[in-house]
């Protein structure tokens, strides 16, 4: 049999040949052989076949032969590697339906393809930790929402972390975030300073949690670290915690004003920072706290202070008179920061606002080491992981303080 002249460039065909468009169907139907048929290294051969024919298919060849290889049990490595990587047209349907891909495939493609891709995976159902963590680790806003935003996904505490972290300049993130299942209070806490209205009001109502039966379990021990003369500053820090007297008895005998009610009243003569300070120590928090409630935009927070502490209504309005905050709109009706910190106030109970305002109390002042300021002042969110969980809590809620 005589072999054909080569056939001049100018008369080649344009596009592939119909027996390779044949061949390529015909190596798709090998791979996809049933385990009775072909064994694993027969497919793997095949597989390596195939994947030289698909780098000069057409997209709608390989997005067809991507398709025809979804239902697969086994697939060829080879070719997932390729078809994953290949347009988001081609690699969508194994992403979003083809079981047999691994973690280590998936994260392949999220370290090696485009956004699209990650934005397809971030999507696909039964996500586990490490496949997640690799996807928040490029810090897509889009893609991070998408995470968040599938339920069969599986999320890391370190990975909800680095999310809560991301929402202070990405506000859209609190939303979705605050839905998740392994989102702590701890990191509902801190994020509170740079939420909306609606996403508070939601913290509040998930995260605020009463501490009734961490007092129940330490009743007696107050009294034996009380007989120690409270010289273990580890346990009396957490009593401080856990105690359901909210404010400072001591600082009560040494201030100037006849209680917490009478600094508050002063405060109506002209909100200074020693009457913030002194409306601090009695109320049991450091002078830091206290400040960033006050200067706080939105005013919840100074509704979560008089609730924990046992200020009436008229108190709280004292306040809110002293910090020169509108009651009414121009047009006489009541303005909405002002509803909105009545209702706060009225919404939560005694115990679980303390809740909230020691654990910022905790957080804000008591874990500010000199390195953790260091880190605050200079941005450094890279030393993040190096603190404990209050003290990444301050750095996040401070960073804003102290600029960049």
């Amino acid at each position: 049999m005589s072999v054909p002249a080569a056939i001049p460039a100018e008369d080649a065909p344009p596009g592939p040949s119909k027996a390779r468009q044949t061949l390529l169907r015909r190596l798709a139907d090998v791979v996809c052989l049933p385990a009775s048929r072909i064994n694993a290294f027969e497919r793997a051969v095949t597989g390596d076949l195939l994947v030289e024919l698909l780098r000069l298919a057409p997209v709608e060849e390989r997005r067809r032969v991507a398709l025809r290889l979804t239902p697969l049990a086994e697939l060829p490595n080879s070719l997932a590697r390729m078809l994953l990587r290949d347009d988001p047209s081609v690699a969508g349907p194994l992403i979003e339906d083809c079981a047999s891909l691994t973690d280590a495939d998936l994260i392949g493609c999220v370290r090696d393809a485009k956004t699209e891709h990650r934005l397809l995976i971030a999507a696909r159902r039964g996500l586990t930790e490490i496949v997640t963590e690799t996807l928040l680790s490029f810090g897509e806003e889009a893609v991070i929402e998408t995470v968040l935003k599938n339920n069969s996904a599986r999320l890391s505490q370190p990975a909800i972390e680095g999310v809560v972290a991301i929402s202070r300049q990405n506000r859209g993130l609190c939303a979705p975030l605050l839905k998740r299942p392994e989102l702590r209070p701890s990191g509902a806490y801190v994020m509170f300073w740079w939420c909306g209205a609606e996403e508070r009001r939601i913290v509040l109502q998930r995260f605020a949690v009463s501490r009734e039966v961490l007092q129940d379990s330490v009743e007696d021990v107050f009294a034996m670290v009380a007989a120690e003369g409270w010289s273990d500053p580890v346990a009396r820090k957490a009593l401080q915690f856990i105690e359901r007297r909210q404010r400072n008895r001591a600082a009560i005998d040494k201030s100037p004003y006849n209680g917490l009610e009478a600094a508050v009243a002063a405060a109506a003569a002209g909100m200074s920072r020693e009457i913030v300070s002194e409306i601090g120590y009695l109320s049991g928090i450091k002078p830091l706290t206290a400040a960033k409630i006050m200067g706080d935009a939105g005013g919840e927070p100074v509704a979560i202070l008089c609730k924990a502490t046992g200020l009436s209504r008229l108190d709280l309005q004292s306040l809110w008179r002293a910090m020169r905050r509108p009651e009414v709109t121009p047009d006489g009706a009541v303005h909405p920061d002002w509803e909105r910190v009545q209702i706060t106030y009225e919404m939560l109970a005694v115990d679980r606002a303390q809740t909230v305002l020691r654990y910022w109390n905790w957080a804000l002042s008591s874990a500010l080491t000199p390195e953790l300021l260091r880190a605050i002042r200079d941005g450094d969110e890279e030393l993040i992981d190096e603190y404990s969980t209050p003290e990444r809590a301050a750095m996040l809620a401070l960073a804003e303080n102290f600029g960049r």
